[in-house]
């Protein structure tokens, strides 16, 4: 059977969740990344691109190339809800999907055709659907591997859908600079320029062995994809050892309010994304780095695993007021390990334990799931946590 591999890729991912929550800020030049001078690039709008503006630019460079750019504070936390949307779509399409980053994803759709109709047809459902549920656009790549699949999802920039086909993938891949190749950085497209390889193709004209002298071990790489080959899996989600989240703050703080109630948000995060995974967990970690970027870790254990936000905020809390708070900090975040299936045994209840107290809030945090599921999180929010606004 012949292998089918779909690369999908967000547009301007980080940019375009902005300008679908400002709305003013669309068909503008948008740079993700705050407007410190220090700080570097996260995402940039495709208004922006146009003046050069990319990725991991330093800020100061960004704002010589486009003085009229916007410059937004990363929001990471609103991109992984948005990201968590998009995974939830692609799984209905295959059962092998790895996410590679927040915004981009393989799918095996080898021997899936039965179910959801031919590639092509896959792709323009899950690009339809993930406008209707985000009103994001994406590009989709299709290929017989992996390498050829993410090719195919940049030659067509915003919103493009590429296919390559079996019968092409060497000719394609010979055409390709050096440069266009995943996972091929400046220094290496230096040095096969200095053997007059311009394009993959241009390799196979080599020697072996002064391939092998010039990027070492990665020539076998090379070669391969000129070849149009590439045997790498898809390899789909391995369950995690601990859920975790954590947030950098714009600016260095030691006031205890401020990481209380960040530690109250990162609670939240990892308690909705234990319950929807049916997970509990039995130890929590606390984590903050310091503003010279020296880390600090505190654990506490239960005697019964938990998914109860409450449960886990509390420890973590006590967790921060044992810490020495004299230095600032740039970092705080919560992890939870130890996890228990909630659905694979049964709960041993505790004969001499005062009724269990995690229950009630237990319902309560799963309304606040149910209704952040359906309108964001944006819709629902724990009083403490209203007076930042």
């Amino acid at each position: 059977m012949e292998r089918i591999v779909l690369h999908i890729d967000m547009d301007a991912f980080y940019a375009s969740v902005e300008q679908l929550d400002q709305p003013e800020l669309r068909g503008k030049p948008v740079i993700v990344g705050g407007s410190s001078s220090r700080g570097v690039v996260s995402a940039a709008s495709y208004e922006a691109r146009k003046f050069g503006v990319r990725s991991a630019m330093p800020i100061f460079q960004a704002k010589k190339k486009c003085p009229q750019g916007i410059f937004v504070p990363v929001r990471m936390r609103r991109y992984k809800e948005m990201s968590d949307r998009v995974m939830e779509i692609l799984e209905r399409y295959s059962p092998i999907v790895e996410q590679v980053s927040i915004d981009e994803a393989y799918l095996d759709l080898t021997g899936v055709e039965r179910l959801h109709g031919s590639p092509v047809q896959i792709a323009r459902r899950i690009k339809e659907e993930i406008r209707r549920v985000t009103s994001l656009s994406c590009s989709v790549g299709i290929a017989p591997n992996k390498f050829l699949a993410k090719v195919a999802s940049e030659a067509n920039k915003p919103d493009g859908l590429t296919i390559i086909p079996s019968r092409e993938a060497a000719k394609v891949a010979q055409s390709l600079s050096t440069g266009k190749v995943p996972g091929v950085g400046k220094k290496t497209v230096d040095r096969l320029e200095k053997l007059k390889a311009i394009t993959l193709g241009d390799l196979l004209a080599l020697p072996e062995q002064t391939l092998l002298k010039s990027v070492g071990r990665f020539a076998h790489t090379l070669r391969e994809f000129a070849e149009g080959r590439d045997d790498s899996p898809v390899v789909p989600h391995t369950d995690a050892k601990s859920i975790s989240s954590e947030e950098t703050f714009e600016e260095n703080t030691n006031d205890f309010e401020v990481l209380r109630k960040e530690l109250l948000l990162q609670a939240e995060e990892v308690g909705r994304r234990l319950r929807s995974n049916e997970l509990k967990g039995s130890t929590v970690t606390l984590k903050l780095r310091r503003a010279d970027f020296i880390r600090i870790t505190r654990s506490t254990s239960f005697s019964e695993a938990t998914d109860s936000t409450k449960a886990i905020y509390g420890r973590a809390l006590r967790l921060l007021e044992g810490v020495d708070l004299s230095a600032e900090f740039r970092l705080i975040g919560i992890a939870v390990s130890g996890f228990a299936a909630t659905q694979s045994r049964a709960a041993q209840l505790n004969l001499f334990a005062r009724e269990n107290s995690e229950h009630p809030w237990r319902e309560v945090e799963k309304a606040m799931d149910s209704i952040t599921e359906k309108f964001g999180r944006e819709a629902i929010k724990r009083g403490s946590l209203i007076e930042e606004e």
